[in-house]
């Protein structure tokens, strides 16, 4: 997991590289997806219950599972990257939120809240927390500086499997996420942040979420151990 973790990172580090304004996301795709291949490893996403491409590029007001396509990149844009590998049997997975050129205020907070809201939550892991902490925790946070989160989209349990137990969800209401959290779990989080609706239309293609109001989202995630004492960031 550690190896996989490292391997999530390094890729989605080099989104860094690619990002400017009239990149296509197809493009980004294909630069990640060879540069997945070099290391060893197998995008987790390709394929995945029919997803057509090795990352997830969600532009805007597309708020997760964005297919990477021909539109270029336009200044202002802020664009959420989601990485996952499959290196020796095990994933890794990590996104983050990039801006494009000259982001205005709003969307540069938004961002901003997007990134703490991952972040103070992982400080709160430990043997024996609860599960529905981490929603409370950042439902609080976003709530705050004037942001919802959207509740769809929840982390979950991933090792030798993509998606499994637990289940993260990032809200305080209906947040029924039961147990206690145990070392040696491993799990990620990742809360969307959106600066409107809460509410997402799923296109035509099954993958593609949208805001119903058009507005922006930002997502940040990591994929983290519980340990003897705390909490290990495997994707950092």
């Amino acid at each position: 997991m550690r190896s996989s973790g490292r391997l999530a990172r390094k890729i989605l580090n080099m989104v860094n590289d690619y990002i400017k304004v009239g990149l296509t996301t197809d493009k980004l795709d294909r630069y990640l997806h060879e540069a997945i291949i070099e290391n060893g490893a197998y995008p987790s996403p390709l394929h995945y219950k029919g997803f057509p491409k090795a990352i997830c590029t969600s532009v805007n007001n597309v708020v997760c599972h964005g297919i990477p396509d021909s539109r270029p990149l336009k200044d202002g844009d802020i664009i959420t990257v989601d990485i996952t590998v499959y290196l020796n049997n095990y994933h890794g997975d990590c996104s983050q939120t990039f801006m494009v050129g000259n982001v205005d205020d709003s969307g540069q907070k938004l961002v901003e809240v997007a990134e703490k809201c991952r972040d103070e939550a992982i400080k709160i892991c430990r043997p024996g927390q609860r599960f529905s902490a981490i929603g409370k925790l950042i439902n609080s946070i976003a709530k705050k500086e004037g942001y919802r989160i959207v509740p769809l989209f929840c982390g979950h349990g991933i090792g030798t499997y993509f998606h499994g137990p637990p289940q993260i969800n990032h809200i305080d209401t209906f947040n029924n996420t039961r147990g206690h959290m145990q070392p040696g779990m491993t799990f990620t989080i990742e809360p969307v942040i959106s600066e409107g609706s809460s509410k997402v239309v799923i296109l035509e293609d099954g993958w593609t979420a949208v805001s119903v109001d058009n507005s922006r989202s930002a997502q940040f995630e990591h994929t983290i151990l519980i340990t003897d004492d705390g909490v290990e960031i495997l994707t950092k």
